[in-house]
């Protein structure tokens, strides 16, 4: 199954159709750590990240991870062991925290950009995750809580990603 990042604004799923914000300066082939530009490719999708203190288990078959207070995704690129990986909360390391005030990370899949070997400073923390407002991302991907959770019965582990 392929999610097809058609254009800016729409994400489809099989005959599904979702409304999506992407990263401030659009797409690009040359990702850059704090471009807010989206990774252009075919990638693979990661498990689910899901705060648990606010959402049941939602309707899966990815694996599920519940967040954690102490959680991060490493963004220093002055850490290339860490880099492009979750993290325990370290004020000595730059990271994005999971577990966020907002909602935007109730529910996230990190999209497998610059994942297995990650390269410094390529970008980091490209992720599926909530959005309330549409307003453009760092890089990211976002949709509406109702449509993530119809796109979460929809995908599988083997699920890709189309960004082009």
């Amino acid at each position: 199954m392929i999610i097809l990042l058609k254009n800016k604004h729409t994400l489809i799923v099989d005959e599904f159709k979702f409304r999506c914000s992407i990263g401030k300066n659009g797409k690009t082939y040359l990702k850059k750590e704090g471009d807010k530009k989206t990774p252009k490719g075919k990638y693979s999708i990661d498990k689910l990240y899901y705060r648990s203190d606010r959402l049941e288990k939602p309707l899966t078959k990815l694996k599920t991870i519940k967040i954690k207070k102490e959680d991060g995704w490493c963004d220093d690129v002055n850490f290339p062991s860490h880099y492009n990986k979750k993290i325990t909360v370290n004020n000595k390391i730059r990271h994005e925290k999971l577990h966020r005030d907002d909602n935007k990370y109730d529910l996230l899949i990190p999209i497998k950009y610059n994942f297995d070997k990650p390269k410094v400073p390529n970008g980091s923390c490209i992720f599926l995750h909530l959005t309330n407002d549409y307003k453009p991302t760092e890089g990211c991907i976002a949709l509406s809580k109702t449509d993530f959770l119809i796109l979460l019965k929809l995908i599988k582990s083997d699920t890709k990603i189309l960004i082009n």
